[in-house]
């Protein structure tokens, strides 16, 4: 991968802990950043402090559908340091059923953390990034959010959102040197997949042109250019990354 200049760069990563998030997170550090990973899941936390043992590498366990608590971590946080970059990557997928048979308090559940947890964290930091005049956020959205996924309804409306949210953000933003942009990856080899049937994810493989599931390096290639000086023009836009699936 690309080693991008991120020197002197803090940045946080929701749901950071595994996945999307955790290689996100070892780019980041490979390019020099300071790297506070958020995520829920304390004994994964734990797991990824001990195994990687960077010290510009911290945790912090956050309820992302929590706005209090986010704005109280914002704060600690920027007493000591600026937050230069923001992953909003955390997020669920839920049930795989037709929309009729959705249990509700699981699709509020898909909503509360896929979007509006992405609403929470980007207003309790863009403030930040305002003072500072300097600012990368990367939305982690969804192929499923510009196609719409059969029996994901909750997870396909929630990744609509976001996609929605990182437009209307980045042209709020345009002239504050605060890039937001969005990311609509394919299906990728991830515990995300244990959520789904196994009908599901094929179905959802046999909609990739390229034939094979999403790396997490390569997605975290494209994460790590947005997130740089690099990428000092391109907001409010969507970076395709399905293998092909999506191509608008």
């Amino acid at each position: 991968m690309n080693k991008f200049d991120l020197k002197k760069k803090v940045a946080v990563v929701t749901g950071g802990a595994q996945g999307f998030g955790l290689d996100i997170a070892k780019n980041f550090l490979k390019s020099g950043a300071k790297v506070i990973i958020w995520d829920n899941d304390e004994r994964e936390l734990e797991k990824v402090i001990k195994k990687i043992k960077n010290k510009n590498l911290s945790k912090q366990i956050v309820d992302i559908t929590d706005p209090e608590s986010i704005k109280m971590t914002v704060k600690k946080i920027t007493k000591n340091m600026k937050i230069d970059i923001l992953i909003n990557n955390a997020g669920v997928t839920g049930s795989t059923t037709e929309l009729w048979k959705y249990d509700y308090a699981e699709w509020k559940r898909i909503i509360d953390i896929n979007l509006h947890g992405t609403f929470n964290c980007c207003k309790a930091i863009v403030p930040h990034m305002i003072k500072n005049n300097y600012g990368r956020i990367v939305n982690i959205a969804s192929v499923s959010g510009k196609d719409g996924n059969a029996k994901a309804s909750a997870y396909s409306s929630s990744k609509a959102g976001v996609i929605a949210l990182t437009k209307s953000l980045g042209k709020e933003l345009a002239n504050k040197n605060i890039a937001v942009n969005a990311v609509t990856p394919a299906g990728a080899k991830t515990r995300i997949l244990n959520q789904m049937s196994k009908e599901h994810v094929k179905r959802m493989l046999s909609k990739v042109p390229r034939a094979r599931f999403l790396k997490l390096n390569e997605l975290s290639s494209m994460v790590c250019w947005l997130s740089s000086h690099e990428n000092s023009f391109s907001t409010a836009a969507v970076f395709d990354i399905s293998g092909g699936r999506s191509t608008y």
